[in-house]
Parts: C-alpha cells; structure tokens; sequence
C-alpha cells in the first residue's frame, strides 16, 4: 500500500514523486507506483487530498511552533515592525486578502513570499479565526515555513500564480 511521508522518516522502499499536483495524479493514474514497487500496489483513494490536507497541517503546525518560540507574528503593525527589524525567511499574505492592503508591505531581500493559504488556513497557525499578514524570522524553522510550503504550492497546483497579487515570483 501506498502511504504518504511526509517526514521523509517513515522506514521501508521509498518511491518519490515531485511535491507536484499533476505528477502524482499522472502517477496514480497510470499506476507508476506499481512500477516503480516492482510489484501491484494499493492507491488509496484520495491520495492527493490527502497529501494537500497533510502537507497543509504541517505548515500550520511549523508556523505554529514558530510563532511559540517568537519567531512569527501576525498583524499588520506587528508585521511592518518585524520587516524593519528582523532578519526575515518569509513574509506570509492570504491569497484573499485585499490586494490593497498587501501592496503596503514588501518582501525582503532573500526572503520568501508565500500567498497561497487563506485568511482561515494563516489564522489556525496563529490560534485566530483569520490573518491576512504574518512574517516568520530567519532561522530553522523559518526555512521549514519556506519548504513545506513550498510542497503544499505544488500539490495545489499552483503554478507561480501569486505573481497576479503584483508580488514577485520569489515566492515559495
């Protein structure tokens, strides 16, 4: 059977796929894993919702841990502090937010910009009903943000789309 690891940690023959939502659904339509297992395997029915639901968790939960050890914040104000201040891995903006709103702040140099979670998604990570802006600092778990982010991009199918937002395409 197939399971997904997310971790990476899970023991037994790995078969990776890219973090891409059209890959691992040309996969699982053309029954690759049985190919690349060498031997018939169980798809669970809905893989790829499942990975988008996991993936998504473990972001929330990242920025979660991030937010405990004071490594993120949210608010607008708090946000244009931290911009000034810290040395930043990602500036974080719900994709349905006002665009309005999120053409006041800016990304900077060498750091990420991620768009692709809701209003609701930003806000579970932060233990409120909806955020719109948040920035995680540089560090560890500030670059945890960035690359399980980044998976959760590509299982959405999103295809550097958060360019419409007028960021630019350095997003994760």
């Amino acid at each position: 059977m197939i399971v997904p690891d997310l971790s990476g940690k899970l023991p037994g023959r790995g078969i990776y796929v890219s973090a891409e939502r059209e890959a691992l659904e040309k996969a699982v339509e053309k029954r690759i894993f049985s190919k690349g297992a060498k031997r018939q395997v169980v798809i669970p029915d809905g893989l790829v919702g499942g990975l988008e639901a996991g993936l998504l968790r473990r972001v929330q939960d990242t920025i979660a841990l991030a937010r405990k050890a004071g490594d993120a914040v949210c608010g607008y104000e708090k946000v244009k502090s931290a911009l000034g201040d810290w040395r930043v891995a990602a500036l974080l903006q719900a994709a349905d937010g006002s665009e309005r709103g999120k053409g006041k702040l800016w990304t900077p140099e060498g750091a990420r910009w991620i768009g692709h979670l809701s209003a609701d998604e930003l806000g579970r990570a932060f233990g409120r009903d909806r955020v719109i802006h948040a920035v995680v600092a540089a560090g560890t778990l500030g670059r945890r943000v960035v690359e399980e982010a980044a998976k959760l991009k590509g299982i959405r199918g999103f295809d550097g789309g958060d360019t419409a937002s007028g960021k630019d395409d350095r997003s994760a």
